[in-house]
């Protein structure tokens, strides 16, 4: 399977699909894995849902869910893999300026929560249960919301277009905020879709 990463250019019917969840009893998924995980390592990135290379399946792989690697060393590999996550539990509120791989120069301030738990199973189909704080539930909500076809612009405050030097900047200016650790994020987010 060639790898080719989807962008809004010409693939955003595709991207807007929901990805269907990965069977774990057919093998083939480990496959798909390790084309999620070469596309990874040989691009700069946070993290990246399947679906942006053409697998529509319910998978993410985290690359780097750190503000405190440099950017000029964006090749740091966390290296974890997310099959058929679901959230179970999140709380806070955070704001931070989103940019995407597949949606080209598009930035987008949004709200994510601050921290999240999350059951998933792993490359080799083992469950997890797992707590994640910071900046880390902006990245994986960001994916999370791939895998339902979701993209950062639709949700965003505010957009803008900016080149990836451009963003580089504007962050330094627009840092990763926190505006609560524990609040009801649920709550907050249905009254703004209420509004």
């Amino acid at each position: 399977m060639e790898i080719k990463r989807k962008t809004i250019l010409n693939d955003e019917e595709y991207l807007r699909q929901i990805s269907q969840p990965v069977d774990l009893n057919n093998e083939n998924y480990k496959e798909e894995v390790k084309l999620l995980e070469k596309f990874c390592l040989e691009t700069e990135c946070f993290a990246l849902a399947a679906v942006q290379i053409g697998i529509p399946k319910r998978m993410i792989y985290l690359k780097n869910t750190t503000l405190d690697v440099p950017l000029e060393n964006m090749n740091y590999n966390e290296s974890k893999i997310l099959i058929n996550p679901v959230v179970i539990f999140r709380k806070g509120h955070t704001k931070y300026w989103e940019a995407c791989l597949s949606c080209l120069d598009n930035m987008g301030l949004v709200n994510r929560p601050y921290e999240m738990t999350i059951q998933y199973y792993d490359e080799n189909g083992m469950e997890h249960i797992e707590t994640f704080e910071g900046f880390k539930v902006t990245v994986l909500s960001h994916e999370l919301d791939h895998l339902d076809g979701i993209l950062h612009m639709d949700i965003a405050e505010e957009t803008l277009t900016m080149s990836k030097e451009e963003r580089k900047q504007f962050r330094e200016e627009h840092p990763y905020e926190i505006i609560s650790k524990d609040c009801d994020y649920d709550e907050i987010f249905t009254k703004k879709l209420k509004k």
